[in-house]
């Protein structure tokens, strides 16, 4: 298991995050000095998880400039593979087939964070057999909650960004090479292709329950930044 390949998604525009990315792609942008697909790698590599495969698009030559000009940790490797500008989520995935081959593969996105145990997902992954994993996470709402009593209005307390009582796709998935034949050029991954594998039954749930952060906007990106900056950052699981 710990050599599967890592599939990370490096293409997008990043159009929510104009502020950064009309100058860099989206995982350029830089969490405490390093972007944040750095963090990303640092996380699959000190789970074992070596060879990296950064499926780019948007300013690709950038983000090969970045990967071959940093020094990586014994034993890793980080290939960029231009899998075209317009290109969406699951069309490539399907056009690194070659590159993934018929083997069991991670992939996940370029700009979420977690301290997810990526080893346990793999073994919650062989356990259940079926072809797709997908960690979910439980993401802390936009704003603070007021609880109200009964039909008077009368505020009985507050909760300070609570989470979500939803289970939402938190990336950091482990697929079987037959989720290929679920995908096309076209595909969006988080529409049809992942919607038929639940239909067929074929896509498992792991649940985490730690922390998790996308960097969507720019104010995920100053959270992340004063998480860093305060030595308080709970993805950071390698030395």
């Amino acid at each position: 298991m710990e050599g599967s390949p890592v599939v990370i998604l490096c293409g997008g525009r990043g159009t929510r995050l104009q502020e950064h990315t009309q100058s860099i792609p989206k995982p350029l942008v830089e969490i405490g000095g390093r972007p944040i697909v750095w963090h990303v790698i640092q996380l699959y590599a000190s789970h074992g998880l070596h060879d990296i495969v950064l499926a780019c698009g948007y300013k690709a030559d950038m983000i090969a400039a970045f990967a071959a000009g940093c020094e990586w940790p014994d034993g890793v490797t980080v290939r960029c593979v231009d899998t075209g500008l317009e290109t969406p989520t699951g069309g490539r995935i399907k056009r690194l087939a070659d590159v993934v081959g018929e083997c069991r593969f991670c992939a996940t996105y370029g700009d979420g964070l977690a301290d997810v145990d990526l080893q346990a997902v793999l073994r919650f992954h062989a356990e259940h057999g079926a072809l797709a994993t997908m960690t979910v996470v439980r993401p802390e709402l936009q704003f603070g909650v007021t609880e109200v009593d009964g039909d008077h209005g009368r505020v009985t307390g507050f909760h300070e960004k609570p989470r979500s009582e939803h289970w939402i796709n938190g990336g950091f998935f482990v697929f079987e090479a037959g989720v290929l034949d679920y995908l096309s050029d076209s595909s969006v991954l988080e529409r049809e292709p992942l919607e038929g594998l639940a239909a067929d039954g074929e896509l498992h749930a792991f649940r985490h329950t730690g922390f998790w952060e996308c960097m969507d906007t720019y104010k995920g990106a100053v959270q992340l930044n004063d998480l860093w900056a305060q030595g308080d950052a709970p993805w950071k699981v390698w030395a």
